[in-house]
Order: C-alpha cells, then structure tokens, then sequence
C-alpha cells in the first residue's frame, strides 16, 4: 500500500515530463486559424484531379440533338451537382459536364434565366468555380443563341444570397431548349473574388499565436474548374437583387472620403460657392465700401 502513492505520482508526472519535451510552436492550437482559411492537410491540387477526371472521362454526346430535354427549366433556380458521375460531352472537342432542360411554353418575353455557383473546395486557398456556358436552340436543336456567363461574386445574409451570380436574357419565340456547359475558355478563367483566399497568409511562429495577414497584392480572384454546384432556373426577385447588385471587378481607388465629400458639398467659405457664406459676404463688403467713398466724393464736392 505505501508503494502505491509514488507509482501514482509518476504516471500522472509523466505525461507532463513528455509535454516539456515539445516546444512551444507545437503546443499552439491551429484551431485558432479559421478553418476555411487554413491550407490544405496535403499537397495534391483538387482542380488539377479533378480536370483529369473530366479528361478521362468517356463523352456521350457531341452534337446538340444528341441530348435529352426531358427535364423542363425550374421556375426558380435550383442546385445540380455536376462531376463523378455526371455525364460528359464533347463539345467543340472540349469535355464539359452538362445540363439539358427545356423552355417552358406561352413565357412571356423577354425573361431571364439565373445562375449561380458555389465554391468547390474544402479549403478557400483551393477552391475554384464550375462556370457555366449556354447554347439556345431552336425547335430542329439548331443553335439560335450562346454565350459564357460572366459570373459576378455576392455575398448576402444567407446561403440563398451568397456566390457567383450571373444571367442569360431568352427573348426570341423560336427557343425551345437550354443546354448549360462550360467551355474551353470558361474552364481556364477566373471570377473576381472581394474574399479572395490569395490575399491571406497564416503565420506562427515559436514565441506567438497563429496570426492572419493581408496580401494587398494578391489577384483577388478564383479560378474557374470542371465541376462543381451550380444553380439554374427561372429569375426571382431573390436572384434578381443579387445579380444586379453583385460585384464584377476591383473598384477603382477614389480620392478619398474627404475630398469626395469636398466636391460634392461644397463649403460654406468654398471660392466657388454663390450661396451666403463668407465669399459673398466679402463681395458685398466691397461693394459697401465702393459706395461709400463715391458719396464722400460727391459730398465734399458739393
């Protein structure tokens, strides 16, 4: 029994004795990285596995009549998941992940069909966008319309609001069909991005915590990939506020508050102001003192 007490001792002591063994930057919790933040835990590049999936992929269709328009276009958007799985054309001899819907009849014209992606990633640093690509046909599946999205970053209160918004305008009678792909030059772009993963570094070092700094010269932008979530359907007023209020580019740098403020309300002692303020004050002054010498003038002339 009297054994028992420093037995006890030394096991609870023993891990103890092993944590002093670690040095500090060890024992820094890199929970106090934001995890969408944080690099990924290994080396291999999703966009690149991810286009050689697509590139291995066996192609189905290659001409526009070889789809299926079963599927009529949601009245309001919806989420399709594109990638393994998914089926692959060849168009224009790019591999593309697809969607087929048809128009709905007796729309009123013109409408608009809204898009948006989701990020695709785990990790900010390596996440990139599915752009999407629209051909219109006609009745016979001949192409009457086509065009790559530009996508534009919104970031809202919700789930609902937030990604890469864009739109694509139906305003003849003779479209029967929307076929959504991505192509050769969607696949290899970028979409400006305010949040952009590139613009972030995470430090730590020996004597401090885990810390996040700005890169001011980072590209501010997210690559564009094969696969991904994409939302597509009929415009809502949802949609709609935040395709017309997305961001599309790096604003231009102003003059500042101050001086913008400085021309767009003038100040009262402006030189260029005409209402009552102190350049007026001084004017009418003058013109006092003109016209009291003149009437001394005549006074003692008289």
């Amino acid at each position: 029994m009297k054994h028992r007490f420093p037995t006890l001792a030394l096991a609870l002591a023993a891990p103890l004795l092993l944590a002093g063994c670690h040095t500090v930057k060890d024992l820094v919790p890199t929970s106090l990285v934001p995890p969408n933040l944080r690099p990924p835990e290994n080396n291999d590049d999703p966009l690149k596995q991810a286009q050689q999936r697509l590139l291995d992929a066996t192609p189905c269709c290659t001409s526009f009549a070889d789809f299926s328009y079963q599927n009529l276009l949601p009245r309001q958007p919806q989420p399709f998941t594109l990638g393994s799985g998914s089926s692959v054309a060849s168009i224009n001899g790019t591999h593309s992940y697809f969607l087929a819907f048809r128009l709905p009849e007796g729309a009123k014209l013109p409408y608009r069909v809204a898009f948006k992606s989701e990020l695709n990633g785990r990790w900010l640093k390596s996440s990139y966008l599915f752009a999407p690509t629209v051909v219109l046909l006609d009745s016979g599946f001949q192409p009457i319309g086509s065009g790559d999205i530009s996508l534009c970053e919104h970031m809202g209160w919700s789930d609902a609001t937030s990604g890469a918004f864009g739109s694509y305008t139906v305003d003849t009678k003779q479209a029967r069909y929307l076929l959504v792909y991505s192509s050769a030059d969607q696949q290899t772009g970028k979409t400006y991005w305010e949040q952009s993963p590139t613009t972030f570094s995470t430090q730590a070092t020996s004597t401090s915590m885990p810390t996040l700094d700005m890169n001011p010269s980072g590209s501010f932008s997210v690559p564009h990939g094969p696969d991904g979530t994409v939302w597509v359907g009929m415009m809502n007023s949802t949609y709609a506020k935040a395709v017309d209020n997305a961001v599309c580019k790096k604003p231009q740098a102003g003059d500042g508050v101050l001086n913008t403020l400085r021309s767009a309300l003038p100040l009262p002692w402006s030189s260029n102001n005409n209402g009552n303020g102190n350049g007026n004050t001084s004017t009418s002054n003058t013109s006092t003192s003109n016209t009291g010498s003149g009437d001394a003038a005549k006074a003692k002339g008289s």
